[in-house]
């Protein structure tokens, strides 16, 4: 069962030229990055500095398995596309809220007084 399983996962690759473990190995390399940017960019906020290359090298990392995917990939359905778009947008905008109550969170935090 792993065996065909493991075939048409492989199949998927061969049919839109790209490698699926790459793909793969892409996505999950990509999440620790994702998360240093996500905390490089609280933090800069926190701070009063720019967020601008934080918040693109969050971007980067959140969408660099479907680059793979869009530079290598070939025949790829239109139904495929538009799931990724709405998952892409999903992401994030939950994202986003999320970093908004962390940096929310934080500035809060230095507010209170001490003592």
């Amino acid at each position: 069962m792993l065996e065909s399983i493991n075939q048409w996962f492989l199949s998927l690759g061969a049919e839109y030229g790209v490698n699926p473990y790459i793909f793969g190995g892409i996505y999950v390399a990509a999440i620790p990055f994702f998360l240093l940017s996500i905390g490089w960019l609280v933090r800069n906020a926190k701070a009063g500095k720019s967020t601008l290359l934080p918040t693109m090298a969050a971007g980067f990392f959140f969408v660099s398995a479907y680059l793979y995917l869009a530079l290598v990939g070939n025949n790829i359905p239109v139904w495929v596309w538009i799931f990724l778009g709405v998952l892409i947008v999903y992401g994030a905008w939950s994202s986003i809220r999320d970093t908004r109550k962390k940096i929310a969170a934080a500035k809060a935090e230095d507010q209170t007084p001490s003592g």
